[in-house]
């Protein structure tokens, strides 16, 4: 497709949603897969909205299994929908201990926001960073996207530490730009884009 400017489409339409979203490897046996209905991945979302961190960077919170349940649908279907990609990190054949996702994709303009968070009991081992470098490595060699941005509240240092360790580059801060519960928050801004070094 091209748009009305002449210039077309980065991404062409429907091959986010084309087919099974892929299962990525992780190093350590862990791997990127489709979040499941089941009381596993319900157990760990649930989970991961009542810790104290990870609600508070992430700006959720996940009341109950049922709540959970429908969250998962709504993630299947954002993907669908093609505005988000929302995978489990998870042993292979295991629960999530994590999640990692493209947020606000624009397939025509080629660009998405990587997301990202790991349960209480994963962290320390650099999972969100290994999950990172697969999400990017997928998004921008087989989608084809061409841009990826990580944004995070300055509070928030072992974000960006992720961010640099997945190769993504500082850009700069946007003043005043997240609401958390305790005040707004100035926000750093790391990217990728196709043709940087792994």
């Amino acid at each position: 497709m091209t748009s009305t400017a002449g210039i077309p489409d980065v991404v062409p339409a429907g091959r986010l949603a084309a087919g099974a979203q892929p299962v990525l490897p992780l190093p350590g046996g862990l791997e990127l897969r489709p979040w499941r209905l089941d009381d596993g991945d319900a157990d760990a979302l649930h989970t991961a909205g009542q810790d104290p961190a990870i609600s508070h960077w992430n700006l959720f919170s996940v009341g109950s299994r049922d709540e959970a349940r429908a969250r998962i649908e709504r993630l299947h279907a954002r993907r669908t929908a093609e505005t988000g990609a929302i995978w489990a990190v998870a042993p292979a054949g295991g629960a999530a201990v994590g999640l990692a996702g493209l947020n606000d994709v624009d397939l025509a303009g080629g660009s998405a926001e990587v997301v990202y968070w790991v349960l209480p009991e994963a962290r320390g081992g650099g999972i969100a960073v290994a999950a990172t470098r697969a999400l990017s490595r997928w998004a921008l060699d087989e989608l084809g996207l061409h841009r990826l941005t990580l944004c995070h509240s300055t509070g928030n240092p072992a974000s960006c530490r992720v961010a640099e360790k997945a190769g993504y580059l500082f850009e700069g801060t946007h003043r005043s730009a997240l609401l958390h519960a305790d005040g707004w928050h100035d926000q750093h801004v790391h990217a990728r884009v196709s043709g940087d070094p792994a």
